[in-house]
């Protein structure tokens, strides 16, 4: 299928849908529910360690320690692994903009730039076009995993995995019978949200109205307070190594390849790559200190910096994240252009996919004094951010979890995909509910046994870890 561009004439409603009726033909729904280890599939060690070849080596440990303790942690730093995965399967070829490590930790309540609290995908590192069905698979797999550290039983997992594929494809169909500019301006918020939970289950309502509230307290100002402290220079970040080290305590040279005159170089690229209007809001600030912090699992060892700016006074902050961005793991199997900068790759992912996205997303390239070029992206470190905990629900929460995730991933994939073509594609059966519940819970074991393969290769003195 040829993409229609802005000067040919679109396929019609029909034509979409019998494209997506073919793909069945092609790729049936139920062969979703099969997975089966390619014959030469790499060695999940060798994936991981080839990705930590690219990184910060005294941060390494660091994200091999995180993703030893528990499968679903091991989970969320293996997308590399998972996209060699399904890379070699015949897949529908409906392509959307895929978030590519869409599991459930990357969907949260967020800040809207009209200060609204919704419901969306946060993390895009990995994003690129491809396949639909490989984010609902990582994020379908990712419900197992968590139900299975819940302790829930097999029959409730499933009920997850279903709540959340049924709601992918019930949304779908939604989406396929409305005009595209209400596909593109559909917004899950949280009063939608509470509403919806409160319908199903008192105690949900109440969790999800207590998060919404504790959200809208991680404003960039508690990041400042928590993360700054007032030195005879005036405000600073404040060290706590390895997690956060500021500039001046990294080994000089600095093992990333960046000094403080990269770091303003990189500021200067990047407000390039803001709206006129933005950027003039940030010639508003000025930049007083920067840290290297880590983040989260999978990102463990990219580098990733925080730049403290100040504007009218030391009690106008602004915190920056700069994070870099390598190219996606999806990118050596799901084809497609290539971009020449992957800190736009993932910028041009997000506001594809998200309806609000910060106002001050942009990106930029660096040269280091070691001649190495890197992309960054760069966003507010926190702004109203509420994350989930799934260890923490019982399988009725969690299954309105994955009811609200599904329905976002859906919403997320018809701002960039043909929500006609891939609803007709589901039908409106529960016929790829049933395969993808399948296919979660083997990936579930597989995940259980590249985590063992990581263990004995810890074990065995071939990688090392640290906790923090």
């Amino acid at each position: 299928m040829t993409e229609p561009s802005a000067f040919t004439p679109a396929l019609s409603p029909a034509e979409r849908a019998a494209y997506g009726r073919e793909a069945r033909r092609r790729v049936p729904r139920s062969s979703h529910g099969r997975y089966e280890p390619a014959r030469d599939r790499p060695d999940p060690v060798r994936t991981l360690e080839e990705q930590s070849a690219t990184r910060v080596p005294e941060l390494v440990p660091i994200r091999y320690g995180r993703m030893l303790e528990s499968p679903f942690r091991f989970y969320r730093g293996a997308a590399a692994i998972m996209a060699a995965d399904l890379g070699p399967w015949p897949d529908t070829g409906l392509r959307v903009q895929l978030c590519g490590d869409a599991h459930p930790l990357n969907f949260r309540l967020l800040a809207s730039p009209e200060r609204r609290l919704v419901f969306d995908i946060n993390d895009f590192d990995e994003t690129l076009q491809g396949p639909f069905e490989w984010d609902v698979k990582r994020l379908a797999a990712g419900f197992v995993i968590a139900a299975r550290a819940n302790g829930l039983s097999v029959k409730e997992q499933e009920r997850v995995v279903r709540a959340c594929v049924r709601a992918y494809r019930e949304r779908m169909r939604r989406f396929a019978g409305m005009p595209a500019l209400d596909v593109w301006y559909a917004q899950d918020d949280a009063d939608h949200l509470r509403e919806l939970a409160s319908s199903l289950d008192g105690e949900a309502g109440r969790r999800t109205a207590k998060a919404a509230e504790r959200a809208r307290t991680r404003t960039h100002l508690r990041a400042f307070a928590k993360l700054t402290r007032m030195t005879p220079e005036g405000r600073r970040i404040a060290a706590d190594p390895p997690l956060v080290t500021p500039l001046g305590q990294l080994r000089e040279p600095s093992p990333e390849g960046v000094r403080e005159e990269e770091i303003r170089s990189l500021l200067e690229g990047y407000a390039r790559s803001l709206p006129p209007e933005r950027a003039h809001l940030l010639r508003h600030y000025r930049p007083v200190d920067m840290a290297r912090k880590v983040v989260g699992v999978g990102s463990v060892g990219t580098r990733c910096w925080i730049v403290l700016l100040l504007g009218r006074d030391d009690d106008d902050p602004l915190l920056l994240q700069a994070k870099e961005a390598q190219e996606s793991v999806l990118a050596a199997h799901a084809g497609g252009a290539r971009f020449d900068n992957q800190g736009r790759r993932v910028v041009t992912g997000q506001r594809l996919m998200q309806t609000s996205s910060d106002i001050f997303l942009g990106w930029t390239r660096v040269r280091g004094f070691d001649g190495r070029s890197r992309d960054f992206y760069v966003r507010q470190l926190w702004d109203w951010k509420g994350i989930p905990r799934p260890e923490t629900m019982g399988p009725g929460l969690l299954a309105l979890f994955a009811r609200l995730c599904g329905a976002g991933l859906a919403r997320a994939h018809a701002r960039s995909g043909d929500p006609v073509a891939i609803a007709a594609y589901l039908g409106g059966g529960d016929g790829f509910d049933r395969a993808l519940t399948v296919f979660a819970q083997t990936y579930a074991d597989r995940n259980e046994q590249d985590l063992a393969a990581l263990r004995t290769a810890h074990d065995s003195g071939r990688i090392h870890s640290e906790h923090h």
